[in-house]
């Protein structure tokens, strides 16, 4: 079977001459069983009509960010949520240029900034545009922020030159978007995360909970979606939508996450605990609202289970992340909780005073018995992906492999 089979695929079409190419991509794309939404530019128009890309896609063709229709409901994000995989092609010196910016003036840029899912871009230019010094620099910044570039080819083009610049046949773009999603550094590992707080009833209303905002464990999940695993992400309740490419079960309790971690723990070749969980709950919460009183209140807590250190102390067992949120003696404090629970790896970071919890970047030091690494600080999507690399490193090999 593919490793394109059950995808959801967002081709994004731009204006070059090779946008002729596209139909026949997104035709190849359904012969390897994936399921593709199409986003045209203005300029893409001038090249191919959205009706042949509806014809072979079965699906409505999106062109332009004001659709009142499909906006109505948000649909820009609606689609960047729904993709499991972004594809650009093909991508013009323009899109890269706009992209690179940061810039969200048209639907495919906008849906490019705010999805989860990884994005491919297939470059298709004259071979001065692609040599420029600008497009060289927007491309490595572009493979910096994670975007993998897929050729461009060196041939004959539009304009009568030769040269490199040229978009990779569409045959060629779907295998080499087969073999990335078969040959990620987790492909094949199935991933347990946690992430976000837990809220623990004091009564019907009322609860003790963080400030974890989920940001950090959302990032690892994509992160390690990105690196070919199958992702469980079990959550906290957080304002964040799921990343692509992962199953996300929802909880609320530290309780009700103990149960799913279990349910799903047995058949992982990692876990990685970032859910900021409650120590602590209630012993026995109010089946009323408690009403407001001038005498004091005093409530009765009990601790709640473990969760890394009962998924730690299973046999046979995953290989075990824990996260740890310290205050100070960062190191001191992530070491005896890597030793005492038995961990494989822990990646700690200070909390407080504006660090990181609710916020985009965040500072982590990752350690494992007889080594460290500090990854500095950077956005919590960057130190993500670099966790999960270390993570894949330490890794031992899958059974049989």
């Amino acid at each position: 079977m593919s490793s394109l089979a059950g995808k959801r695929v967002v081709l994004g079409v731009t204006g070059g001459i090779a946008a002729y190419k596209s139909p026949d991509l997104v035709r190849r794309l359904r012969d390897r069983g994936a399921e593709v939404r199409v986003v045209m530019t203005a300029s893409a128009e001038h090249f191919v009509t959205s009706l042949t890309f509806q014809a072979v896609s079965g699906r409505a063709v999106r062109t332009g960010l004001w659709d009142e229709a499909a906006e109505a409901a948000m649909g820009h994000i609606e689609l960047a949520r729904w993709a499991d995989l972004v594809v650009v092609a093909p991508a013009t010196a323009d899109f890269m240029a706009r992209l690179s910016a940061g810039m969200a003036g048209d639907l495919l840029t906008t849906l490019c900034l705010a999805t989860e899912a990884p994005v491919r871009l297939a470059p298709a230019m004259n071979r001065l545009m692609w040599a420029h010094p600008a497009t060289v620099r927007n491309a490595a910044d572009l493979r910096a922020r994670g975007v993998e570039l897929l050729g461009p080819a060196s041939g004959g083009q539009a304009c009568g030159e030769t040269g490199e610049g040229r978009m990779l046949e569409p045959l060629e773009i779907v295998d080499a978007l087969e073999a990335g999603a078969a040959s990620g550094v987790l492909a094949g590992r199935r991933v347990v995360v946690t992430a976000g707080p837990t809220r623990e009833a004091i009564d019907p209303v009322r609860y003790l909970s963080n400030c974890s905002s989920g940001k950090m464990g959302y990032a690892v999940a994509a992160a390690a979606a990105r690196a070919g695993a199958e992702v469980v992400l079990v959550s906290g309740p957080v304002t964040l939508p799921p990343p692509g490419g992962t199953r996300r079960v929802c909880v609320m309790s530290a309780l009700e996450m103990h149960a799913a971690v279990m349910a799903e723990v047995d058949a992982a070749d990692v876990f990685i605990a970032a859910a900021a969980v409650s120590d602590y709950r209630p012993e026995s919460p109010a089946a009323t609202k408690i009403k407001k009183s001038p005498e004091a209140l005093a409530l009765a807590l009990v601790p709640n289970p473990d969760i890394l250190a009962d998924v730690a102390a299973r046999a046979p067992r995953p290989f075990v992340v824990g996260f740890a949120a310290e205050t100070g003696n960062l190191e001191g404090n992530a070491r005896a909780k890597l030793d005492n629970k038995k961990l494989d790896m822990i990646a700690a970071n200070l909390v407080g005073g504006g660090r990181g919890f609710d916020r985009d970047d965040n500072a982590l030091t990752v350690y494992w018995p007889g080594g460290s690494q500090d990854l500095g600080v950077a956005p919590k999507a960057e130190l993500a992906g670099a966790l999960i690399g270390l993570i894949a490193a330490r890794l031992p090999p899958a059974a049989g492999g």
